[in-house]
């Protein structure tokens, strides 16, 4: 199978759709929350979509977040990532996604937990 190079993104309910419109704007695939229409799906739920659809999910919640990465790792679900946030601003949100985008394959997200703390200009 051939390795898919750019994270398709999913955003967590908590995160403005307009970063989801952003990233469409600079031909990456995102998908909001708000868009497919899952404003009432719990974490679980969110995450079990994001995995159905292929996708990365951006939160903000990584105090659940974490637990279910972990879950899943130890019995074996594979999902395509979870990438947890603090809140900021929706520019430096797109600049910390675009870096993460740029230098982080769909193969190496997959199953994989990142912080875009990471992803800060330094």
């Amino acid at each position: 199978m051939a390795e898919q190079i750019f994270v398709a993104l999913y955003t967590d309910a908590d995160v403005t759709p307009k970063l989801a419109r952003l990233l469409r704007e600079r031909d990456f695939d995102a998908i909001s929350t708000q868009e497919m229409g899952n404003l009432e799906a719990q974490d679980l739920e969110q995450l079990v979509y994001a995995a159905g659809q292929s996708r990365a999910i951006l939160t903000y919640n990584s105090k659940d977040f974490e637990p279910l990465y972990q879950e899943w790792w130890w019995t074996g679900h594979d999902h395509f990532g979870i990438i947890v946030s603090e809140q900021l601003p929706v520019g430096e949100l797109l600049h910390r996604i675009l870096r993460l985008l740029d230098s982080v394959t769909a193969d190496e997200m997959k199953n994989n937990y990142k912080n875009l703390a990471e992803f800060a200009e330094r």
